[in-house]
Parts: C-alpha cells; structure tokens; sequence
C-alpha cells in the first residue's frame, strides 16, 4: 500500500480529474478501504482542501471551490504550460501583471521536483509587444474579473468611463468579450444608450454595483470578435503601419455594414452612416483599388498621394472601356 502522503496526493489527483467521484470508486482505483477514504478526506480537508460529500445511493466527494487557496497538485505537462503562460505574462510590460506573474512563476518552480525543473529552466519566452503611441495603463485584476464574471453571466453593467463625476449616470452596457490588444485591455460591449456596439478601454472603466438584469446575447458584427476588433478598433496602431503606403478615407456607409470586410485596417464610425478607415497597401495604386472596392461614395482625408492615386486608377479604367479623355 502506498504511503499516506503519496496516497493523499493520488487522492488528490482523481478529485480533480471529475467532478464527482463514488467513494467505492476512489477505494477501487487506489486500492483501499471505504474506512481509509473517509480517513483520507478528512485529512485533506485539514489541509484546506474544499472536499464535499455528494448525495447518492452510494454516496460521494466532490472537490468544489473554497475560500483560500489551498496547495495545488499539477502533472508535468501542467507545470509547463503554467510556466509558459507566467513567462509570458511577467515579460509584457504595461500590462500591470508583470509583477505579480513574475512571484507566481518563482513560487512555482520553488516547488517543482528538479527533474521538472530542469526542464523549465531551460524555457525562455519573452512577450514583444508592437510599439503603441502612449504607453499602456494598468489594469486591475478586480476589475478584469467584474467584466469577465458580467459577460459570462450575460448580466447589464454598469460603469463610470473616464473621470468620474457624481452627476454623470453610468454607462449601461451587455458585455460581450474582453479581450487585449497591443499591451492594452478592452471590453467589447453593446451600448444600451447609443443603440450600438462599442469598444471600451478596461483601464478607464469603474464598475458600479450591483449590475443589471440578465440579457440573450446579440451577435456581434462580423461574426466573432477578431473580425470585430479588426475591423473596428479605434486604437492609435494598427497592421497599417507595417505597410509602404497608408492613407485615411470617410466612406458614405455604417462601420457595422463595412466591418466583416476590412481585415487590416482601423475603422471607426462616425455616424450612422458615415465611417473613416485608414488602411495600408503596398501602392498608392493598389490602395485606391482596394477602398474603390467597397463601391460607396468616398472621401479621401491624406495624404495627397492617395488623391493622385484615385485620379490614375480612374484614367486606367476609362482607358480600358475605350472612354479616356
């Protein structure tokens, strides 16, 4: 029979493999009695661990979430995801988890085995961030987890945006994703108020309690949020950069219809049926070619390069029909 510290810990392991296990099982597959099961719990409940009896005709234990947190148990593969992801998460800065990612990843492989240790040792990931206008704002781990618990919940929130001030009501908002970006959080929500979807910067927002009713999730524009973001995020970069020519049209249709379409661009809305993008292309030429496109009334903003561009690609398609002047 296994000693009682390495048996606790194969307990330990199946509680957490399903959600409820039959006290006849767990004396099976660890080769013990039901007495020594029940002995077996109680000791972990000594040692914080939120074991709970399940109702049944044979009866069971679950183990649910409790108050503290009590001393975790990881395979091998687990202990080097966990070290990935707090690599990862202690090297992006900005982010205001660094930090406290980097004392969570010292804790960890304190207590990893060497053999494991070793192996861990020898990761090395670092976050690169693509360089951003302004440096990123922290956020709170409390407010990361009021947006995240109201969007799984499908629950109104309501919060102040910017600075706050005592006669302002709140915004009033159906969560629908958070999500970071360029080292910066945001939620993507839809606005109660303004009838229309929006992308909130988490660093200017403060919850206010309790929040709202529940509500049947829309869909969101685009599909799924990566289209979404993509097409409409109002961040200061954006893919657009990494290209030779970039140039900002105002195009006479809503940044909803145009958002499933644009990839690599910045859209944003600035009416209801009005929208500026900005988008990058390899030429001037191409450029023109891909706004035209979209087949609406344009505007070019800049830079002049893309006025000269639109006037050629016109001469070029007259050319083709036989209609050059």
């Amino acid at each position: 029979m296994q000693k009682t510290s390495a048996r606790l810990l194969a307990l330990l392991s199946l509680l957490g493999t399903r959600r409820d296990w039959p006290g006849a099982l767990l004396a099976e597959r660890l080769d013990i009695s039901l007495r020594t099961v029940r002995r077996d719990i109680d000791r972990l409940r000594e040692l914080g661990y939120p074991v709970s009896a399940t109702k049944g005709p044979e009866g069971g234990y679950r183990l649910a979430a409790g108050a503290d947190l009590p001393p975790l148990l990881f395979d091998d593969e687990q202990a080097i995801a966990l070290t990935l992801a707090l690599q990862i998460a202690a090297t992006t800065e900005g982010s205001g988890h660094a930090e406290p990612a980097a004392r969570a990843l010292r804790t960890v492989r304190q207590v990893m085995p060497a053999r494991l240790r070793n192996r861990v040792d020898a990761l090395r990931v670092t976050a690169v961030e693509r360089p951003t206008a302004r440096p990123a704002a922290p956020v709170g781990g409390d407010v990361l987890l009021a947006l995240s618990a109201a969007a799984h919940a499908h629950e109104v929130l309501r919060f102040d945006y910017g600075p706050g001030e005592p006669d302002r009501p709140p915004r009033r908002v159906e969560p629908h994703h958070v999500l970071t970006r360029d080292g910066r959080w945001y939620l993507v929500a839809f606005d109660l108020d303004r009838q229309d979807w929006r992308i909130f910067r988490a660093d200017r927002i403060t919850p206010r309690v309790p929040n709202g009713p529940r509500f049947s999730p829309r869909r969101l524009p685009g599909g799924d949020v990566a289209t979404f973001v993509t097409g409409r995020f109002r961040g200061a970069t954006d893919t657009t950069g990494d290209w030779p020519c970039t140039g900002t049209v105002v195009l006479a249709l809503g940044a909803a219809a145009l958002a499933p379409y644009v990839r690599d661009g910045v859209l944003e809305e600035i009416g209801p049926d009005r929208c500026r993008l900005t988008l990058g292309s390899w030429s001037w030429t191409s450029l023109a070619a891909d706004i035209a496109r979209f087949d609406v009334d344009t505007t070019v903003v800049g830079p002049p390069e893309l006025t000269h561009a639109f006037a050629h690609l016109a001469r070029r398609c007259a050319a083709t029909t036989g209609q050059a002047t």
